[in-house]
């Protein structure tokens, strides 16, 4: 009997970025960043159908170019940074649906909370770098609602204003390094 052979790519951060936009005021849109995260992915053949990926990003890492945001963020009414210092993401499919496009589902840990998403993946393209490592690039898009990981807060304004959005728009662009 045949064994099959996994690979192991491991997720470059130096080429990698994780965004999220929300709804601020319900009239515009503040875009934030994770800047410290980390991942790997296994695959059993080449075009990476069934994958499974794991990701893990540092809530400290909370980036909306507004230190006091920021603070508020990391603090117990969102992510309680200090408690829950880690997000992660395990994959349970990573299926192709049309060309270079996948639907990765998987469990996203907020907190300590856990629930089942579906995010959207295009495969950009595989290629070889400067010094010989072969590199995969993908696109990963998605919504969640936060109120789902309970980050409930709203912080409704004096006027009645809702100051934030429930939906949290994911854009999350990765490379992954093939292990040896």
């Amino acid at each position: 009997m045949a064994t099959q052979t996994l690979t192991k790519w491991v997720l470059d951060p130096m080429h990698s970025q994780v965004q999220f936009k929300v709804k601020h005021l319900v009239i515009s849109t503040v875009t934030g960043s994770f800047n410290s995260f980390e991942g790997e992915m296994e695959t059993e053949n080449d075009d990476f159908t069934d994958a499974k990926i794991s990701f893990s990003l540092d809530a400290n890492s909370v980036d909306t170019n507004q230190e006091q945001r920021d603070g508020h963020l990391k603090s117990a009414e969102f992510f309680d940074a200090e408690n829950f210092p880690k997000i992660s993401f395990t994959s349970t499919s990573f299926k192709k649906t049309d060309g270079d496009e996948y639907e990765l589902k998987g469990n996203l840990t907020i907190k300590d909370t856990t629930n089942p998403v579906t995010l959207k993946v295009e495969h950009g393209g595989s290629a070889a770098d400067f010094y010989g490592n072969t590199k995969a690039g993908f696109e990963i898009v998605g919504k969640i609602n936060r109120k789902d990981f309970g980050l409930t807060w709203d912080g409704v304004t004096e006027a009645g204003s809702v100051v934030l959005g429930a939906d949290i728009k994911l854009d999350i662009n990765v490379q992954f390094t093939k292990q040896a």
